[in-house]
Order: structure tokens, then C-alpha cells, then sequence
């Protein structure tokens, strides 16, 4: 008796499919050459996933956000998938690129990859740039892969406010902390002192208090990351490097760069893995990292792996 075989679906990665490999496996006939068509992007950037896989022995999985997308809670779900077919205990690299975003959606991303790899090592590679919250992220690795045009940032945290045009402005936190104090020092020593009354009363004590606070997890926040991440196998200060990337008095903007070179500065003391531009390592790294940036618009993420592959919507406003 003839038996009809099952149609196959060359994207479905569910647990019937034992064999990780079966896609790649699958007789390309069985993709029609419109879906080859409309996938080859996809195809291409997870070619090159696995030649770097093939050249670290370590199985690479990306996270690319768009200029307006910073990583929020949302970003669980999907990091989670990606993921999935990591080998427990093993060491593992991430592609990172990001504007930064939510604190502890940061800390809590870094962590369940840790958890995955378990005591092996995570290696987070920043082809442009992890700022911010990504930069936590990167404290939580045990070493970042860097090139001359990768950069980090300061982790000061940054508020969100309405200016007198109705435009939607981010202020350094600290920045306000610092004002708060700088006028009630002046009152104190000079009671009537005028302008210093007058820009006081434009600044809320319950601000003030929510701020600090906000300040305050950041810097817990970097100190558990390096005790667990750059620091769990040496001697490295965390409360002085969380505190060296806090300071505005030392960077001056938050958006600004921080080099390679600058990451390996005694008082940070983060462990970089500088690659030329021109080696044939960090090519591939930024091969994929093009094909990626060019796949998101300004307010999406991709989440990708050899297996997956999702662009989501970050929020808006």
C-alpha cells in the first residue's frame, strides 16, 4: 500500500522534530522559490551565525534593537526562545546592539542566560553599541568582544519629562540629584540666598527621593551583575566600577562613548577582547550585525539564533 508522506514545514522547530539540523536537511524543493525568495535574508544571516559557531565553538545568539527600541519586559519572551536550543552548561555568545531601556529588564535578561549556560561562560560581543542598560548586561558576561567601532556608555539613569513645547525630553537623574543638593547647600549657608530659593522651589522634594532611589538600583544593579559576570573569578572592585560608570562628573553626556580602550581603564577594569577591524573574526561579526540593523526599523527588535528568528514592535511614545 502507498502511503501519502506528511507535508513538511521547513520552519517548524517544534519538539517533533528531533533532529535540530532538519531544516538545513530538507531537499530545497520542498521550499517553493518564493519562500526561498522571501526568507533568503533570514537564510543568509543564519549561514553566517553558524561559520562563527564553526570558528568559536561556541553557539551565538543575537539581539538587535532599532534607535527607539529600548529592551523592556517584552523582550523576555523572546530572548527566552532564542534560547532554547543552547546546550545547558555550556559557553555561549551574544550579539548585542541596543540604546538601552528598562534596568531591571536588563538584569533579568543577562541572568536567565546565565542560568542557562550555567558555570560556563557567556562572551557578549558589541559590534556598535550597548549603552546603558546594555551595558549592564555586558557587566553580567564574563568578557565583551570589542572593535574600534564598538562603544558602551555610562549607567546613570536617565528620567522622562515634558519640556514647555510639549516635547518629550530625557534628563540625566543624577543631574537633578546634583542641582537639588548644590541649592540646598547654598541655602544653608546663605539663608537669603535668592536664586538659589528660587531654583530650589522648582525642584520636588518626592522627585528628589524617587530619583535617588532610581540611581540607587542602577548602581545595585551593576554591583550584582559584576559579581556574578566580569568579576565572579577575580578580584575586580564592582563598587568602584559601578560607581566610575555612574559618574556625570567623569562622562559628561550619557550618550557618551565608551571605548575599548576606555573599558579596559584600571578603575573600570572590564575585560574586553579587542579583535582588528580587518580580522577575519570580527568581519563575520560585522557582516551579520549589517544584515541584522537592516532588517529592523527604529522602533523593532530581532531576536536570532541558527534555529530562530522573530522581529517584534518595541513600544512607541
Amino acid at each position: 500500500m502507498t502511503q501519502t508522506p506528511t507535508p513538511v514545514d521547513p520552519d517548524d522547530h517544534s519538539p517533533d522534530q528531533a533532529d535540530p539540523g532538519l531544516e538545513r536537511a530538507l531537499p530545497s524543493e520542498i521550499r517553493t522559490p518564493l519562500y526561498l525568495a522571501t526568507h533568503s535574508a533570514r537564510y543568509e544571516r543564519q549561514e553566517i551565525i553558524r561559520r562563527i559557531q564553526g570558528r568559536t565553538g561556541r553557539p551565538l545568539i543575537c539581539y538587535v534593537s532599532g534607535i527607539r527600541a529600548g529592551i523592556d519586559q517584552d523582550d523576555i519572551m523572546p530572548f527566552f526562545d532564542i534560547l532554547h536550543n543552547l546546550p545547558p552548561g555550556e559557553s555561549a555568545e551574544l550579539l548585542l546592539h541596543t540604546p538601552g531601556g528598562s534596568v531591571d529588564a536588563a538584569e533579568k535578561l543577562i541572568r536567565t542566560a546565565r542560568g542557562r549556560v550555567g558555570a560556563a561562560q557567556i562572551h557578549i560581543i558589541v559590534p556598535d553599541f550597548a549603552k546603558s542598560a546594555g551595558t549592564l548586561m555586558v557587566l553580567g558576561a564574563d568578557r565583551v568582544v570589542m572593535s574600534d567601532m564598538s562603544e558602551l556608555g555610562p549607567i546613570d539613569p536617565q528620567m522622562r519629562f515634558m519640556d514647555s513645547n510639549g516635547q518629550v525630553r530625557w534628563q540625566p537623574v543624577q543631574n537633578y540629584l546634583d542641582a537639588y543638593d548644590e541649592y540646598t547647600k547654598a541655602l544653608t549657608e546663605q539663608p537669603d540666598n535668592v536664586p538659589a530659593r528660587m531654583m530650589l522651589d522648582r525642584l520636588d522634594p518626592v522627585t528628589v527621593k524617587l530619583w535617588r532611589a532610581v540611581r540607587d538600583r542602577a548602581r545595585q544593579s551593576a554591583e550584582n551583575l559584576l559579581k556574578i559576570g566580569m568579576f565572579r573569578d577575580n578580584d575586580g572592585n564592582w563598587s568602584q566600577t559601578a560607581s566610575e560608570l555612574i559618574d556625570t562628573r567623569r562622562w559628561l553626556s550619557h550618550s557618551q562613548m565608551i571605548s575599548w580602550d576606555d573599558a579596559q581603564d584600571p578603575h573600570l577594569g572590564i575585560v574586553v577582547d579587542y579583535l582588528h577591524s580587518e580580522s577575519e573574526r570580527w568581519q563575520d561579526y560585522w557582516k551579520l550585525y549589517c544584515l541584522q540593523r537592516l532588517e529592523v526599523g527604529d522602533n523593532q527588535k530581532l531576536f536570532e539564533s541558527e534555529y530562530a528568528s522573530l522581529v517584534i514592535d518595541g513600544p512607541t511614545g
